[in-house]
């Protein structure tokens, strides 16, 4: 009995000890060789990302004009069409936030710009086109080359 106590010992001991090995193995240091490419890979896309957020992703706090908020997509698309087919110079912006469909249109940096072109709306969409603070697009200005 005290033969096998002991053989049950020593077998649930061996593990513990070669957590010991492991530890001892994690203290070693690893040596990465990295090819000296990749850094100019990184600094290049970098710069990539710079030059398009100048060129494309600039934004302010402007004014754009609510033409229509409802709940039936055909309707808010069929108004989508009527802005492009009117006024070609606005941009439209439709977006779902449940469960209604905003179709904003224009991107007006003054409220008196918002204003003239809400009046000429007016006549297209008789329920009312409300101006309403967003944020808007601007074009990047034409800047000389490099």
């Amino acid at each position: 009995m005290k033969s096998i106590l002991l053989l049950l010992t020593l077998a649930l001991s061996l593990p513990g000890l070669s957590q010991i090995d492991t530890t001892r193995r994690m203290e070693q240091s690893v040596v990465v060789h990295k090819d000296p490419r990749i850094d100019l890979l990184v600094s290049k896309q970098a710069s990539i990302n710079t030059s398009s957020k100048k060129m494309y992703g600039r934004t302010m706090r402007g004014y754009r004009l609510m033409v229509m908020n409802t709940n039936k997509r055909d309707e808010a698309i069929a108004a989508k069409t009527k802005v492009y087919t009117a006024f070609p110079e606005l941009k439209a912006y439709l977006v779902y936030q449940a469960p209604f469909f905003r179709l904003k249109a224009g991107n007006f940096k003054t409220r008196d710009e918002a204003v003239r072109y809400q009046r000429m709306m007016n006549t297209y969409f008789p329920k009312g086109v409300f101006i309403v603070n967003d944020v808007i697009e601007v074009k990047p200005e034409e800047s000389p080359e490099e």
